[in-house]
């Protein structure tokens, strides 16, 4: 716990509350889930854990609907349950990063309700964003804003004498209300939540949506302005977004990572920041704002070697910029696992949501070897990772989900063209070749989200102990990164193109065959393959390994 910089290189582990791990029985994972396996986290080798939201919900939208930013909701624990997960976290040398939601709240919070029954104008709706609507008796929305959940980004709200009355925003669904960020008891309230969890041994926070906190005041029409807003041919800064990537949100971060750095030691934050653009990204990373970002551009890259050097370099060099680390990722809570993504043809396209290659057959085969190699590509850069639970396991999607069981609320608010994210969130199988596979107690209810059949050999207690398992490849992976030093640059060897061989200063050597056919190895000894080697001078297709 000593190095205040830890996060530069640190690999963290994503726990997806809902769905990592259930203590009693109700079928939903929880806080004394997660305490009942640490000791597989500390054995796996992480060094820290970000949990998805914990707090008081409605869940319309599973925890990002936030009533309370200052307990823990009632179906995942108790307060005093989690400070004791925390401190038994650092016991075991992991540190606890949680989500922080600064965009909304839920319907169902205090300061919502206050503004409901309140008039327009009052202090109490000063805190959101309300509008009187356009048109006839201002029966239409402010403007043509739309939710990024699907639908329109304004709902009318019926006022207290029983009359239509204003609009609110909320870009993401109506019970997710946003707030204005140039209001001072948002700010002092959002300064408060910090305050508490850190005063509780949280080591930091991931900021959802982080580049949506200001908005332009006028509230213009989109007007069919698309974002990243187009870069002007004469090489001009591209116009403002209205509510995306605005140039005020880092004031906000500015004063957060003021606080962060009074505690000893400090704290660190890493951005969910959907900005497109690796120079505006770095813009968050500054050193008076947040530590890290999450390198979408990289997870959204399909398998192809030149794609991927090119967004390594990319983001090797604009981070260096401003002085911050890297941060890779290959899957989350958001989007399709990338072992089932890689388990397609690779048109060269950026795939976001199983419903972009639903449609095409499924090679898990396939899959697996490239992200298995895919693995120890990302474990062998230079920064930070973020490991999603369940990969270590080689989870796929869980393509088949029922209709009636989907609970995303991308598959309402799209009229049930989009199935949503829930194919990414099944819980964890953990052992026995049946649901539950060990996700609770024996006799505990059936999981909130179904398992498939065929899981009991992906289970964690079917994994360990086996050399040829993905669980022990993640590790052995886990156990050699962290003897490369964090500061060991990144050099690439001479290779083909669909091959990545880089060094990492003397520490280490990556070779990647993103080809179709098997190339010669380098000289060295291996100390790690994804897959076995089927000859020793030969790497096969879809195969990675590290030398000495």
């Amino acid at each position: 716990m000593a190095a205040p910089d830890w996060w530069r290189s640190a690999a963290i582990y994503q726990l997806y509350i809902r769905s990592f791990a259930d203590g009693n029985g109700d079928g939903v994972g929880d806080i004394a889930g997660i305490r009942s396996r640490l000791p597989y986290l500390a054995e796996l080798g992480v060094d820290a854990i970000w949990v998805n939201p914990w707090y008081p919900s409605p869940m319309a939208d599973a925890g990002y609907d936030v009533a309370d930013f200052r307990d823990i909701e009632p179906a995942f624990g108790t307060l005093a349950e989690a400070e004791a997960m925390i401190a038994e976290a650092h016991a075991l040398g992991i540190r606890v990063l949680l989500d922080l939601v600064p965009n909304h709240v839920s319907d169902a919070h205090p300061w919502f309700r206050e503004a409901l029954a309140a008039a327009p104008g009052s202090p109490e709706r000063d805190r959101f964003l309300f509008r009187p609507g356009r048109g006839t008796n201002g029966d239409e929305p402010p403007n043509d804003w739309a939710g990024s959940f699907g639908g329109p980004a304004w709902t009318r709200v019926v006022e207290a004498d029983g009359t239509p009355g204003q609009w609110y925003l909320h870009l993401f669904t109506p019970q997710q209300p946003d707030v204005d960020w140039r209001n001072a008891d948002v700010r002092a309230d959002f300064e408060k939540t910090l305050r508490f969890w850190f005063d509780r041994g949280v080591d930091g926070f991931r900021i959802d949506v982080a580049q949506a906190l200001a908005k332009d005041p006028a509230l213009p029409d989109l007007n069919g302005l698309t974002f990243p807003t187009p870069v002007p041919a004469d090489g001009s800064a591209p116009a403002q977004h209205p509510h995306f990537d605005r140039d005020e949100v880092h004031d906000v971060y500015r004063s957060w990572r003021a606080i962060a750095d009074g505690y000893d030691p400090p704290r660190v934050f890493v951005a969910e920041a959907w900005v497109g653009r690796a120079d505006r990204l770095v813009r968050y990373l500054r050193p008076d704002e947040l530590h890290s970002a999450f390198n979408f551009d990289f997870m959204l890259s399909p398998w192809d070697g030149p794609t991927l050097r090119t967004v390594v370099d990319r983001t090797v060099a604009s981070h260096a910029t401003v002085g911050a680390a890297p941060t890779w990722v290959l899957s989350n809570h958001d989007g399709i696992r990338h072992l089932s993504k890689y388990a397609r043809p690779q048109t060269g396209r950026r795939v976001s949501f199983l419903s972009q290659v639903r449609d095409v057959p499924a090679d898990l085969e396939l899959g697996e070897r490239r992200a298995r190699a895919a693995m120890m590509l990302t474990f062998a850069l230079p920064g930070g990772v973020y490991v999603y639970q369940g990969e270590e396991l080689g989870l796929p999607e869980v393509e088949d989900i029922p209709d009636d069981r989907l609970r995303d609320p991308m598959w309402e608010r799209s009229g049930h063209t989009e199935r949503g994210r829930d194919g990414c969130r099944v819980p964890l199988p953990w052992s026995g070749d049946a649901a539950p596979y060990g996700f609770g107690p024996d006799g505990g209810a059936e999981t909130w989200l179904p398992q498939p059949t065929g899981w009991g050999p992906r289970t964690a207690a079917a994994q360990d102990g086996d050399p040829s398992s993905m669980l022990e490849l993640y590790r052995r992976a886990l156990r050699l990164r962290r003897t490369v030093p964090a500061d060991a640059g990144l050099e690439w060897q001479p290779s083909a193109a669909d091959v990545l061989d880089f060094r990492r200063g003397d520490a280490l050597r990556c070779v990647v065959n993103l080809s179709p056919e098997p190339v010669a190895l380098p000289q060295g000894r291996v100390v790690l393959a994804s897959s076995p080697l089927t000859c020793e001078a030969a790497l096969a297709p879809d195969c990675a390994v590290w030398l000495d």
